[in-house]
């Protein structure tokens, strides 16, 4: 398979969850490194595609290409680390590409006031994929469509719109021929 697509759940993209190279990671961080390492070292792929929901903090709805990934809930500032900062790594944020926005990923639903790390966009599986891939030196596509606003009604918001952006993934996919035949 030239080309992998991750979905954190089949309730994100019903429709995509039927194809043979959609699979879906779980919620969080460590679902998403695991399901991904395992899809990579299985496939092979030249790409790996990530849709799924996420909060907006800049942006409002829609789908965003994001390219950059950072790691909101790793906090170990005590020991002399920045905020976002894996002890030991010398980078904070992952880059895949240019000309995206910034998602932030924890293992946490973000409400309003709880963001540490100036980001556009928040999620759970993002940073993990991304990380993932740029480990094992695969390219990263990574498209978010905004579920709600990362406020006190998010998880109300989330709920109601966590497969409407599956038409959006769809018309992704087709700009990069990539839908099943």
């Amino acid at each position: 398979m030239n080309d992998l697509i991750l979905i954190a759940l089949r309730g994100e993209a019903p429709e995509l969850a039927s194809w043979p190279n959609v699979f879906q990671t779980g919620v969080g961080k460590v679902n998403a490194a695991l399901t991904t390492a395992r899809l990579i070292e299985r496939y092979h792929p030249k790409r790996v595609w990530n849709f799924g929901t996420a909060g907006g903090i800049t942006v409002g709805s829609g789908l965003h290409r994001c390219t950059r990934f950072l790691q909101r809930d790793m906090l170990v500032t005590a020991l002399g680390f920045l905020p976002g900062q894996t002890p030991y790594e010398k980078t904070i944020a992952l880059e895949t590409g240019s000309g995206g926005l910034t998602c932030s990923s924890g293992d946490s639903f973000v409400t309003a006031g709880e963001l540490e790390l100036h980001a556009d966009l928040v999620d759970m599986e993002a940073y993990a994929v991304a990380k993932a891939c740029l480990s094992t030196n695969t390219e990263f596509h990574c498209y978010k469509f905004i579920s709600d606003r990362a406020d006190d009604a998010s998880h109300q918001d989330w709920q109601s719109n966590i497969s409407l952006g599956e038409s959006l993934y769809l018309q992704t996919l087709q700009t990069f021929n990539l839908l099943q035949h």
